[in-house]
């Protein structure tokens, strides 16, 4: 896309290209002090994930708040985890955003049966025709990509999980003793079914902490399925068009890491977090009486990190607590537990994060 004001017509082509405007890419990859505003830097990405909302519209219908919450995982170098019901369009959405993103894409049904040299890669044994000279040749997996779908994740067995862990975690895989980097930037982003529990592997807390969010996927509205039913019996599909590519996107990253955070929203989001720990001091009662664990420092820095992104979006170069609030319920629902006295009583993870966000006021003193 194009920035805002242009003075320089031979700027043009790169700007269609990048996604982004040539001042932003100036100093994000420069450091040097731009000839604009930061706030114009921000204005050029919001244009570009408006763009991105667009073209992914033309084949979702509905699910503003997941795809809003994608991007803010992709632009904070994160991963996401998308839990819902069957035929809510998880696998496409993801497939259809990384045509927008223009980048390398991967999927992978998890199953039983799926062992970590399937999705890392393997070693084989190559032999030059003309000499003969037999060599181990590395033969790359789907994690070398910059998207990969991990589809239905809790099919596959602990060991393959590990596999991915150490993925999303350092960004590299180790085979044969080797260690090898990923692509960069890369993302996991992974489907959960929640029905189904016989024949899954739950994923275990460690993993669940490495995903930034855990993204609900509701059903549609009442007009959203009647516009997804007159666009199946049409049979038209639309192309969705590139909107940014690599490069762009690792700019938009330095861009969200340039936002300033002021001091009362940082204690804001650690009084959130401290609140959720039931036998720790500062904890809120709702937490003492219906969790049995809270979240960690991880969910502290996650959420600055996140509310970062969501400013961005909204096309603010700073943050408030109301980005803290935005994305909070997404970060801290699967970084809590609920104790038996909550499950007996039908209270959920949400419900919590709902009465902390009621009950924490972000302008207290934080600072006692």
């Amino acid at each position: 896309m194009e920035s805002p004001e242009k003075t320089d017509p031979a700027a043009e082509p790169y700007a269609a290209e990048s996604g982004l405007s040539p001042e932003t890419e100036t100093e994000a990859s420069t450091g040097e002090s731009p000839q604009f505003s930061e706030a114009e830097a921000v204005e050029s990405v919001q244009q570009a994930c408006d763009a991105i909302r667009a073209e992914i519209g033309k084949v979702i219908v509905g699910q503003e708040q997941v795809v809003e919450e994608i991007l803010i995982a992709i632009f904070t170098r994160s991963h996401a985890l998308l839990v819902g019901v069957p035929g809510l369009a998880k696998t496409l959405l993801i497939s259809t955003l990384a045509k927008t993103l223009q980048m390398s894409f991967k999927r992978v049904q998890f199953t039983p049966d799926l062992m970590p040299s399937d999705i890392t890669g393997t070693e084989m044994i190559h032999q030059d025709p003309a000499t003969g000279e037999r060599t181990f040749r590395f033969l790359e997996g789907p994690l070398f990509a910059n998207i990969v779908l991990a589809d239905e994740i809790n099919r596959t067995p602990p060991k393959t999980q590990a596999a991915l862990l150490e993925a999303m975690q350092e960004r590299s895989v180790t085979i044969g003793g080797q260690t090898r980097k990923l692509p960069d930037p890369f993302f996991v982003l992974a489907t959960q079914n929640p029905l189904e529990q016989e024949g899954t592997y739950p994923l275990p807390e460690a993993q669940l902490d490495r995903f930034l969010f855990l993204i609900s996927v509701g059903y549609p509205t009442a007009e959203d399925e009647v516009e997804i039913m007159r666009r199946g019996l049409n049979g038209l599909k639309q192309k969705p068009e590139p909107v940014l590519d690599v490069e762009s996107v690792l700019r938009a990253q330095q861009i969200v890491r340039s936002i300033p955070v002021s001091d009362q929203v940082v204690r804001y989001a650690g009084a959130l977090a401290r609140a959720t720990r039931p036998r720790e001091e500062g904890a809120a009662e709702c937490a003492r009486q219906w969790l049995s664990f809270g979240a960690g420092p991880r969910a502290s820095l996650s959420l600055v990190s996140a509310a970062r992104a969501h400013a961005l979006l909204r096309g603010r170069p700073y943050v408030d607590a109301e980005d803290i609030k935005a994305v909070a319920p997404s970060i801290l629902r699967h970084r809590i537990a609920t104790n038996f006295a909550a499950q007996g009583e039908g209270i959920t993870t949400d419900a919590v994060v709902e009465e902390l966000l009621a009950t924490i006021s972000p302008n207290q003193d934080f600072s006692r």
